[in-house]
């Protein structure tokens, strides 16, 4: 049989195990507040301060291996059709030139070397690559003049903007490490921010008269 004091001591540390659990159940409940608090405000994403120039077209930037210069965008609108829905899309026309001057090798512009920035914490919408002499992901060659590129950027049918940012990244010429066991050579690699280029587009309507 236990003693009063058994007794007393069982009813204390009962009233404490109560209390850390109601101190852990507030704690939780705190962190699942939080969490859709941040959720509702736009995810997890951290949310940074622009650390590259932005530049207003025309505009030329220099991004790894390539020299460009930005000089219009147009919101392309093409209308519903009998068989097919509305589509819209943003296009960006600029000049692409190869200065590779570390392996003087031919490339294209890939897709994710341009980027839309909606902003508003929205995803970045990476390009269809470049398109170049009615070609896409034309190969430019090193040592040629600049060519008439475009790029095309999917968005929503009723997008509308008096003002894009088109962000530019390029890649860095650099070896692995090799402490790793990677390759020591260097070779072109990891894209990074260059700059963002702001345009005015204009709205053009893609009716499937001009071809």
């Amino acid at each position: 049989m236990e003693s009063l004091d058994e007794v007393i001591d069982a009813m204390i540390a009962d009233r404490v195990i109560h209390r850390h659990r109601r101190i852990w159940l507030l704690l939780i409940a705190l962190i699942v507040a939080a969490a859709l608090v941040v959720l509702a405000t736009g995810g997890w994403k951290e949310k940074k301060g622009r650390t590259v120039p932005t530049l207003e077209a025309p505009a030329t930037v220099t991004a790894g291996r390539f020299e460009f210069n930005f000089t219009k965008a147009e919101i392309v609108r093409k209308p519903k059709g009998e068989y097919s829905e509305a589509e819209t899309s943003l296009k960006v026309y600029f000049t692409a030139k190869n200065i590779d001057s570390e392996q003087y090798t031919s490339e294209s512009v890939h897709g994710d070397l341009l980027v839309f920035v909606p902003g508003g914490g929205e995803d970045l919408v990476d390009s269809n690559g470049g398109d170049c002499k009615g070609g896409l992901n034309w190969v430019l060659v090193y040592g040629l003049p600049p060519e008439e590129c475009s790029t095309k950027f999917k968005v929503a049918p009723d997008f509308t903007a008096d003002m894009v940012e088109i962000g530019v990244l390029g890649e860095q010429f650099k070896a692995d490490n090799g402490s790793l066991g990677l390759s020591e050579t260097p070779y072109w690699q990891s894209e990074t921010p260059a700059a963002v280029v702001r345009l005015k587009p204009t709205v053009v309507v893609d009716d499937g008269k001009n071809g």
